[in-house]
């Protein structure tokens, strides 16, 4: 078991809160998603290692981007 931080950035409602969390929760692995619209954190628990890339471009997909 992992869990990962990142940061978000764009974030602005419940709707991004939401977009980002069925994005990231589509990759394999992904057990549960917890975004802090505050803060643009995202907490993700895998059952293993995700690859950074993988994240971000499920993010994207959502529209929105990891911060460096």
């Amino acid at each position: 078991m992992a869990t990962t931080t990142y940061t978000v950035t764009g974030m602005t409602c419940g709707h991004c809160v939401s977009s980002v969390k069925q994005e990231i929760g589509k990759i394999d692995g992904v057990t549960s998603v917890d975004v802090d619209l505050a803060s643009g954190r995202v907490r993700v628990d895998s059952a293993g290692e995700l690859a950074d890339s993988e994240v971000a471009a499920a993010v994207d997909e959502a529209g929105y981007a990891l911060s460096a």
